[in-house]
């Protein structure tokens, strides 16, 4: 059984860094003329919802989640994909929703997984700092 759940996780992080690769690349193929410094501000962006543990590890974790799941991300594009603000679809916005999709994968590819009440080290692909 553990053996299982070791398995899923190795699973879980490998697709991370599939959709994180897939999805940086995207972004980068819709916008390669960003400036530097715009990459690392959109994709530490999700981060930003550490500050809802300042108000508890639920309050916290419910933050931290919303900004980290795949469809945060998926969502922004989507927006930028029907055109939000605009006439027409807004290729810096789906960039945009992209890099933030990256980070989620690429959190998920370093094991940092979604976050459970209990803690921020307590997440769905095991303790943060434990092997296992």
């Amino acid at each position: 059984m553990i053996a299982d759940h070791a398995q899923d996780r190795m699973w879980r992080r490998l697709e991370g860094l599939a959709v994180g690769g897939a999805a940086l690349y995207l972004a980068y193929m819709l916008e390669p003329d960003w400036p530097w410094w715009v990459w690392p501000v959109i994709f530490l962006a999700p981060d930003l919802s550490f500050f809802g543990y300042l108000f508890g590890p639920a309050t916290g974790a419910i933050t931290y989640n919303l900004c980290h799941i795949y469809g945060f991300g998926l969502g922004i594009a989507a927006l930028g994909a029907a055109g939000w603000g605009a006439d027409t679809a807004t290729p810096w916005l789906v960039a945009a929703g992209l890099v933030v999709l990256g980070h989620a994968g690429i959190d998920r590819a370093l094991g940092f997984g979604l976050k459970r009440r209990a803690g921020f080290q307590d997440t769905d692909l095991g303790q943060l700092g434990r092997k296992g």
